[in-house]
């Protein structure tokens, strides 16, 4: 038997975020000052809520805590995530918690995790992946209003990200005929989206990837990826080289099209500080990523990778 989970309802498209109704006295939970969330929240048209907006980029498992602690008493109808992952992730944990439903909008595109039961947080200052069923949102909202005012470089990582995982679930072998079909669509649209410059499409594909490889997992390119995050650059930068490599070493479907999506992106190349055997060793440990990758993963194959990755030989 194969399982897809994804959440119960899913708002999208022009003003899905103005159309949709949301219930008295909700909580929204945000990370942006005043002036930003002001903003979208009259977009929403939201009129009766409690708002909630000093939880940390990268949060714990303390900004959740502070969140149950200041709002279980006033019982909101509702947790709101507005944001980016880090809203969404503390209203992820937050919510069946303090046993109410969640309404997860994303105002960047490029993890899907308005789609996931994926929840990233930090527990005694380590990040910790945590993957449950009560994380999953009980209603999403995608609309491409947010993609006004985001800066370029934003919008470039994030659907880097979107296509990575897009194509990397296509190939997982955790993943099904309706999982490779959500994620063979959605790099699809992501594709022709950058191509052709049409970036407003950007958010759908996203959404349909995070449907898909958030019932399956991500492989190499992910893998390889962290060791260049642990030196300050940003995931979906890293990313663009990372999975072109591992494509190639998978001889991937999508290779052919994932590199040339990139070039159209324009990414500089990657550099890397450490020893590229001790980077490999860092990536030995990720069996998560690279347990489901569709053929077996040596170091010396690791090795090959980040040596192409460094010189550019993609």
């Amino acid at each position: 038997m194969q399982t897809v989970r994804i959440p119960k309802v899913i708002n999208f498209g022009e003003n899905a975020l103005g159309e949709t109704e949301y219930p008295k006295n909700a909580l929204i939970v945000t990370t942006v000052p005043p002036e930003l969330s002001d903003k979208w929240i009259a977009r929403m048209g939201i009129q009766d809520y409690m708002l909630y907006d000093q939880v940390k980029p990268e949060p714990s498992i303390d900004d959740v805590n502070a969140v149950i602690s200041q709002f279980k008493d006033k019982n909101p109808s509702v947790l709101i995530g507005l944001g980016g992952g880090s809203s969404m992730d503390v209203v992820k944990y937050a919510a069946p918690e303090m046993k109410k439903e969640k309404i997860l909008i994303p105002t960047t595109f490029g993890t899907g995790a308005e789609m996931t039961t994926y929840c990233v947080l930090k527990f005694d200052g380590k990040k910790k992946l945590l993957r449950e069923d009560r994380f999953l949102a009980d209603m999403a909202v995608v609309d491409s209003y947010f993609m006004d005012g985001t800066p370029e470089q934003v919008i470039k990582n994030s659907v880097c990200d979107a296509c990575a995982q897009a194509t990397e679930g296509y190939d997982s072998k955790l993943g099904n005929d309706l999982t490779r079909t959500l994620c063979k669509q959605a790099f699809e649209i992501l594709y022709d989206a950058i191509m052709n410059d049409k970036p407003e499409n950007y958010p759908y594909g996203s959404m349909l990837s995070g449907m898909g490889f958030g019932n399956c997992s991500t492989t190499l390119g992910h893998a390889l990826s962290y060791v260049f995050s642990n030196e300050g650059v940003p995931h979906g930068y890293s990313l663009s080289s990372c999975t072109t490599v591992a494509h190639k070493h998978n001889k991937s479907i999508f290779y052919d099209r994932f590199k040339e999506a990139m070039e159209k992106l324009g990414f500089d190349k990657l550099e890397l500080k450490a020893d590229v055997s001790e980077a490999a060793d860092t990536v030995m440990t990720d069996r998560g990523h690279l347990d489901p990758n569709p053929i077996p993963i040596s170091k010396e194959d690791v090795v090959k990778c980040l040596e192409d990755i460094k010189a550019g030989n993609l």
